[in-house]
């Protein structure tokens, strides 16, 4: 009478190797994509009445009694903007150099504020006014954006 086993491979190994060898090789790639899925589904926000906010949605702004605080560097830029069509761009730019002394974070962003504050200036007074108010707040960004909105 014969013996009867499973078939063998080549190594002498059978079916129940290959199997748990695959499952070697596919179970940490699971388990991988599960847990960040599940990271990505936990609620961030500190929100309470959105029980469950992606975190690709945080970035998204939120219309509503929920929403999401604006990044400083927007705010002050648009309270600059402002200023500068209420009053005149050289407040506008002391303004933005004091934020920056005083919150040294938004320094990153100076740049690009300031590059904003000079292509509205152009809108708003002409670009030989808005020269004239360029000073050397974030280096010569304000003179960029002003020459860049001349063109």
């Amino acid at each position: 009478m014969k013996h009867t086993t499973t078939p063998q491979t080549r190594h002498g190994r059978g079916p129940a190797h290959r199997i748990g060898r695959s499952l070697a090789l596919v179970l940490p790639v699971v388990l991988v994509l599960s847990g960040t899925l599940a990271v990505t589904r936990v609620d961030w926000s500190g929100n309470s009445s959105n029980p469950v906010l992606a975190a690709a949605d945080a970035s998204r702004p939120q219309a509503g009694p929920g929403t999401a605080a604006r990044a400083p560097q927007d705010v002050l830029r648009d309270r600059l903007l402002t200023e500068l069509h209420e009053k005149d761009p050289g407040v506008a730019l002391t303004h933005l150099q004091e934020a920056v002394n005083g919150r040294p974070s938004l320094a990153r962003h100076c740049a690009s504020i300031a590059r904003a504050l000079g292509r509205a200036a152009v809108r708003v007074y002409g670009p030989t006014r808005a020269q004239s108010y360029a000073r050397p707040v974030c280096d010569t960004s304000f003179a960029s954006g002003v020459t860049a909105a001349h063109r």
